[in-house]
């Protein structure tokens, strides 16, 4: 079986495969050319937007803190209003600056405060161990079974292929426990609980991980719970609940966001039948077909760090996130020349979607025939699909160079 077996892609040619493939090189080609000023103004001026906020939060926290108990109001303000900009300020950081900065979008400065390679975000999961996960495994996998372990983060059925067990009747608790926890389900993301399971592990690596994990979450818990709290002084209790506000606001706007992407109707995944001999053209058909985007205005977008252009940013990761709107036009224009399907629709709708089949495939599919003619997202599986667990990198296909520097023998070397 060949990724030509695709249904939504048998109406093409092979000639109109590498025919968008081309114009896709082209276009990235464009784009790399007239990376300019502009650009390099953009994310230094959302840098320092996002520190100023951060900043002010801080400020007006300890405000908050120190204000007589006697003005309560002042009090109330001050730490509602010092936890709305630090949850703002952690949405940024997170989505905007460092997930985009980490995939090498602004590596073409020579910047070396804001470059892929020295860049450590303000939550759990340590960099390195994102940019494998993500960059390496997501990107180049994406909504592939077997391959791709954010199908579910290994601990929800998102696809009808993927076999049932009596414990995914628990999904919609599970689902509410990772959006409420989400950076540390991402901490953990990258250790593959499935092959620790198995014990198909690398005992030493996933020492080195466990480490590595471990000091990143003991930063994360001393800054936000122990040290800032401690400066509020009588007010501590205060700050120490408006930071578990701003991180947990954080994690659900993240958890929303990336759900998004990838499981709303019409995204689809890929067996690794599917994917054998895939050519630049056929891996760039499989980024649109396995992403989707979502409707809304420039300030949704930047708060979304530009996942709301999911489908452009899987095909051009590694390109700046504030020229994916004139990518985007391009990018459907050759979509709807060829016939191939643009999935996008308003933020709640795409989630709808997405937490319907969370809750339908925490039933086994014969359970579920009704909705199954009802929603073609979860319509069942039509291939076989051979189970064969998670891949190790070994077993993963180096295809793509664009999709980030991470190598496990870098890490090694800075563990």
């Amino acid at each position: 079986m060949a990724i030509a077996d695709v249904k939504e892609y048998t109406h093409l040619t092979a000639e109109e495969v590498e025919d968008i493939g081309r114009r896709l090189d082209e276009l990235r080609a464009r784009v790399e050319a007239s990376r300019n000023a502009d650009d390099a103004a953009y994310i230094h001026r959302l840098i320092r937007v996002q520190r100023g906020m951060a900043f002010a939060g801080r400020v007006a926290m300890a405000v908050g803190a120190w204000a007589p108990k006697e003005r309560k109001a002042v009090r109330r303000g001050a730490v509602l209003g010092g936890t709305a900009l630090l949850g703002v300020a952690k949405i940024l950081e997170n989505m905007e600056i460092g997930h985009n900065v980490m995939h090498g979008q602004w590596d073409w400065m020579n910047d070396p405060e804001i470059h892929s390679s020295t860049w450590e975000w303000d939550t759990a999961q340590p960099a390195e161990q994102w940019k494998h996960s993500h960059n390496y495994v997501h990107h180049q996998f994406t909504n592939v079974l077997g391959y791709d372990n954010d199908i579910g983060y290994g601990i929800l059925r998102m696809a009808r292929e993927q076999k049932w067990h009596p414990a995914n009747l628990g999904q919609p608790v599970y689902n509410a426990l990772l959006a409420t926890l989400f950076e540390w389900g991402v901490a953990l993301h990258d250790l593959d609980i499935e092959r620790i399971r198995k014990l198909e592990k690398d005992p030493v690596e996933m020492k080195r991980q466990l480490k590595q994990i471990f000091r990143k979450g003991r930063n994360q818990i001393l800054k936000d719970y122990i040290v800032y709290p401690a400066l509020s002084g009588p007010g501590w209790k205060q700050t120490l609940q408006a930071n578990v506000a701003a991180n947990i606001t954080r994690n659900l706007w993240a958890y929303v966001i990336i759900f998004c992407g990838h499981f709303p109707d019409g995204a689809l995944h890929f067996t690794e039948e599917e994917v054998e001999d895939e050519t630049r053209a056929e891996w760039y058909l499989r980024q649109m077909l396995g992403s989707a985007n979502f409707d809304g205005g420039r300030l949704l977008h930047i708060l979304s760090g530009s996942l709301g252009y999911q489908i452009e940013h899987h095909v051009f990761p590694d390109l700046p996130s504030n020229r994916y709107p004139e990518i985007a036009v391009e990018v459907r224009k050759i979509c709807a020349e060829h016939g191939i399907p643009y999935t996008t629709g308003p933020l709640y709708k795409q989630y709808g979607q997405a937490l319907r089949t969370i809750t339908l495939l925490s039933l086994p599919n014969s359970w579920t025939k009704h909705a199954s003619e009802k929603y073609g997202a979860i319509q069942p599986p039509t291939r076989k699909v051979t189970d064969r667990g998670r891949k190790s990198d070994a077993e993963r296909p180096t295809r793509r160079a664009e999709l980030g520097g991470w190598s496990r023998a870098s890490a090694s070397a800075r563990a």
